[in-house]
């Protein structure tokens, strides 16, 4: 992978980020570091902005900009956004939301399978994650505050849920199902809403078995 994708990469995981922190991931000097970053700046993929920290100078951060979204899979947009209309056109949106739904139970026993060999939330959680990562959303999980986190830095779909939102109201909803039996699961920011990365929160049940919660078994054992 070259350089200037692996700065992609880490900004559209991690948000804006200054060329230090690049140089320390990459292993690369920062003045090697801001000559791919000037590159990326040039052909109009990155911007930057300068937050006052304290005392000193602002610190310089670099960020994605809309241009750079076509580095990034977007699973066909046009053809996705030709077969939406052609199904609306042809079976009205009863016939979409028909297709939405063959779709989710496709996604959700697959998933079910899945997550059945796992024992805990954590480990739930970080399948789920693996999946979603292997289809294209960048995902990664994290544990915050008795919450655990969600996040899918890329959105594969997005055109076609942009184009209908039922796309998205149909992976929540998988989701709190596949979670239902030991969390509750909310959607605290959205990219179609154009926040920078889907966020899904997951909120266990007081029943709910953590790894701490199996640790604790396996030492009084």
């Amino acid at each position: 992978m070259k350089t200037t994708e692996k700065i992609l990469n880490l900004l559209k995981v991690h948000g804006p980020l200054t060329a230090k922190f690049l140089s320390k991931e990459l292993a690369l000097t920062t003045m090697g570091v801001r000559q791919h970053l000037q590159l990326l700046e040039d052909n109009g993929d990155v911007a930057t902005e300068d937050r006052a920290q304290g005392r000193g100078r602002p610190t310089r951060y670099w960020y994605l900009t809309e241009g750079s979204a076509s580095h990034f899979d977007d699973r066909h947009e046009e053809l996705t956004l030709q077969l939406i209309d052609s199904v609306i056109q042809v079976f009205g949106d009863g016939g979409l939301d028909k297709l939405i739904t063959a779709r989710e139970k496709s996604s959700f026993a697959q998933y079910d399978r899945v997550l059945a060999l796992t024992t805990n939330l954590e480990e739930k959680l970080q399948a789920l994650c693996e999946l979603r990562s292997n289809e294209g959303y960048m995902a990664s999980c994290d544990f915050s505050d008795k919450d655990y986190w969600l996040y899918e830095n890329h959105c594969p779909i997005c055109a076609a849920a942009t184009k209908c939102q039922n796309f998205c109201r149909s992976e929540l909803e998988m989701f709190q199902k596949l979670f239902e039996q030991i969390a509750s699961v909310s959607r605290e920011e959205h990219i179609i809403e154009g926040a920078r990365r889907c966020a899904y929160k997951f909120s266990p049940f007081s029943s709910a078995k953590t790894s701490e919660d199996v640790t604790e078994v396996a030492n009084a054992k």
